[in-house]
């Protein structure tokens, strides 16, 4: 890594090492780039805590229930827009969070328990916020493609088959289970702790360790994230795309649209807008470019808005910079209602009883 804070062609294969692989020792990193694991590790460590590059992990599906997946539009008060920002990005549900162009202040993606709780959230927690003064909220009702499936694409098919030599291989059970939870919380908070480390906090033996997270793993329950700071990364523009197509179509649609090296995300959505997509681009002439291309090869898709991303405030957890550097986590949990019961429980009162008598004057 330069002095001047870009990245060398090595830094950008061991982000692609750890985008493949993120729990691989350093050894097998460093066999896979030529380097030994000394010089792979100290690489990382200049990375991280220069924010240029870092490693993210959450939980995408448990036995107990399923989570729901919004997007949220929000629209702030004059001068008051990095205030709410602020805000919102503390609260461990909101995945992304996002200042944008167009027809909205702040996107904000958030993963909740149900229906009810995302009511929740949106009545008393941003409702109630100062500075805000509306929202918009779209359930994805299909999460295509996100983030964690993107590549810097730096290896070659070698180097790829010696980081995953050993992948558990086979189909695992697909749901974290209530006995996963502690060992999950550790790897939100740092995925690439060791079995030891992770065995001695969880209070469980290595091998059952070993054979959690194997199953974990197999079973997809568990979401690994290797990011790059967007100014370095060679794709700094981020376009959000929402389109509307024939039901029938929606799913074939996306199928195509996450497999273009631009997607990042793709979800079908619940209003009339029934897709929302983001891409990456390398710059801001090739938006234009992009949706030209895109109504070429996609003539029963018809794109009703877009919006550019100005700032990444929050993405899966991280909270970032301006430029997209790394500045500090707030772990990602989507199992722990953030919300107040006593708020929910004065509405639930006013409507069980119904409106109060409205009070007399003096006759």
């Amino acid at each position: 890594m330069h002095a001047s804070g870009t990245l060398d062609e090595l830094d950008h294969q061991l982000v692609t090492a750890l985008q493949t692989a993120p729990r691989a020792d350093w050894r097998r990193i460093g066999a896979a780039l030529g380097v030994d694991a000394s010089t792979a590790a100290r690489r990382w460590a200049r990375l991280t805590a220069a924010g240029l590059a870092w490693l993210a992990c959450f939980p995408v599906a448990v036995e107990w229930m399923t989570p729901v997946v919004a997007f949220i539009d929000i629209d702030c008060a004059p001068g008051r827009l990095h205030e709410v920002a602020a805000e919102i990005a503390e609260d461990p549900n909101v995945f992304n969070l996002e200042h944008v162009t167009g027809g909205r202040d702040l996107i904000a993606t958030v993963v909740l328990r149900d229906n009810a709780e995302l009511a929740r959230y949106v009545g008393f927690r941003l409702g109630r916020l100062a500075g805000v003064t509306a929202t918009r909220t779209q359930i994805a009702t299909t999460l295509h493609s996100e983030g964690s499936r993107w590549r810097l694409d730096r290896l070659d098919d070698r180097q790829r088959d010696v980081l995953l030599g050993d992948r558990p291989s086979g189909t695992g059970e697909w749901a974290l289970r209530q006995e996963d939870r502690d060992l999950a919380r550790l790897l939100v908070e740092d995925c690439r702790q060791p079995v030891a480390r992770l065995a001695e906090r969880t209070g469980l033996s290595p091998t059952t360790v070993r054979r959690r997270l194997a199953r974990m793993e197999r079973g997809g329950a568990l979401m690994y994230r290797c990011e790059v700071a967007r100014s370095l990364s060679g794709w700094p523009v981020t376009v959000y795309l929402w389109a509307s197509a024939p039901p029938d179509e929606v799913a074939r649609l996306a199928g195509r649209l996450a497999g273009l090296r631009e997607t990042r995300m793709c979800a079908s959505l619940s209003g009339s807008d029934n897709m929302l997509f983001a891409v990456w681009l390398r710059s801001i002439e090739r938006v234009q470019a992009f949706e030209t291309a895109l109504r070429r090869s996609f003539p029963q898709l018809t794109v009703t808005d877009r919006a550019v991303g100005l700032w990444q405030m929050k993405l899966a957890g991280q909270i970032l910079d301006p430029r997209g550097r790394h500045l500090r986590t707030v772990p990602f949990w989507t199992w722990d209602d953030p919300l107040s019961e006593a708020a929910l429980g004065d509405l639930v009162d006013r409507l069980r009883t119904g409106p109060r008598p409205a009070r007399r004057g003096p006759a």
